[in-house]
């Protein structure tokens, strides 16, 4: 369902202007009449393409027309090694107490990251450093993948996300607190790279939780239960705020920009704000719980993991139509799509596994088994990133 809201402008907010609050409730009271589009559920398919060698045996799955026959892990390595464009993925495993990587090429496990409480993750743009939010230890980690030494940078309690600077130099850090009331933390810690060192705090509003970057790297989104706060870079000012019906949790920017989804569980729907005058263009129906969103690098689809329904919703970007939905693990709440946009990687956060869905078909295509104690994932992925196979 999609609820066409305010019209798009192309002015960008004054950076030097007093913020500016959008109620999303009053931008879709002036919008139009709602639409629905067609719902096609696709049944889960067998093929396992990536992380077989890494001690978890062969996947297996069902099909919407007879079951494949099981591949053997020598097969399905070599499936992942001639698949496409090959990647590292991090995955931040909170119950864990680690990151874990993963090669598509060799379908091996690579290099663990040992943390405490790992919640959200980023990469530098030279891919050698991994950024930790590292909760149970108040801190960001910087950790060299390469040769896995780590500094710890103090931020305050309860880091949930970290996002780093199209340029590098900036790591910002969102510190939730203990409390997600009126006693939670309402600041993201703004780190320069070249010291480690916090040079100064952004007052959000309560319990800041995901936190994305613009392409020019000029602005930061960050949502919190008050709304969407936008951040100009350049001074470190709050230049803006998105007031939601209710908390915001997901959040994902188009690859020019222009559009920011953001998702609010409680109501079931994805937010289209234009981020040029923070404007809601369109709200969409997103499934039961919708927790978070990636967008494809061409901009044409979305993908929400739903939390209630154990399933990942796929939407038309500009109309709000379901295309597809895709049943993946319990609690689905890490999502992240590859930089070539092939696949969408699911980190179902109560099974301990991830579920990889292939863009093409819109289909499920591997399940990397978790859970306590396994050698894949150990439990609960909370983040997923990309990086160049190793």
């Amino acid at each position: 369902m999609s609820n066409d809201s305010s019209p798009a402008f192309e002015e960008e907010l004054d950076s030097s202007s007093t913020p500016v609050e959008i109620d999303v409730r009053q931008d879709e009271a002036d919008g139009g009449a709602q639409s629905k589009g067609g719902r096609r559920v696709a049944t889960t398919s067998a093929v396992a393409v990536v992380a077989v060698a890494i001690g978890v045996g062969t996947f297996f799955g069902t099909q919407s027309h007879p079951a494949s026959p099981a591949k053997t892990a020598a097969a399905a390595a070599a499936a992942a090694a001639t698949s496409g464009a090959a990647y590292e993925v991090y995955v931040a495993a909170a119950g864990g107490y680690e990151v874990a990587s993963l090669n598509t090429q060799t379908a091996t496990a690579g290099l663990t990251y040992s943390t405490d409480s790992a919640m959200g993750i980023a990469l530098s743009p030279n891919d050698q450093t991994l950024y930790v939010a590292n909760t149970g230890q108040y801190g960001v980690l910087s950790v060299n993948v390469a040769t896995k030494q780590s500094t710890t940078i103090q931020v305050g309690a309860y880091p949930q996300d970290v996002a780093v600077s199209p340029s590098g130099a900036t790591v910002y850090a969102t510190v939730t607190g203990g409390d997600s009331g009126a006693g939670g933390s309402n600041k993201v810690a703004v780190i320069d790279t070249a010291t480690n060192k916090v040079t100064t705090d952004i007052t959000v509003g309560t319990a800041p939780r995901q936190i994305v970057i613009s392409p020019d790297g000029s602005r930061a989104y960050v949502d919190t239960m008050g709304g969407v706060y936008v951040i100009n870079t350049a001074t470190n000012q709050v230049v803006g705020v998105v007031r939601a019906p209710s908390d915001v949790q997901g959040l994902a920017l188009s690859h020019d920009g222009k559009t920011l989804y953001a998702t609010a569980p409680d109501e079931g729907q994805l937010l289209a704000i234009a981020t040029g005058t923070l404007h809601t263009l369109h709200t969409f129906d997103a499934g039961a719980e919708p927790w978070s969103v990636g967008v494809l690098p061409d901009g044409s689809k979305l993908y929400v993991a739903d939390t209630n329904s154990n399933s990942v919703d796929i939407l038309n970007a500009k109309t709000g139509h379901s295309i597809a939905t895709v049943t993946v693990g319990s609690l689905p709440t890490a999502l992240g799509v590859t930089p070539d946009g092939s696949e969408v990687w699911i980190g179902n956060t109560l099974s301990g596994s991830l579920s990889v869905i292939s863009t093409a078909t819109n289909t499920l295509v591997a399940t990397i088994p978790g859970g306590p104690g396994t050698t894949a994932l150990d439990s609960a992925p909370t983040d997923i990133v990309f990086g160049p196979a190793s």
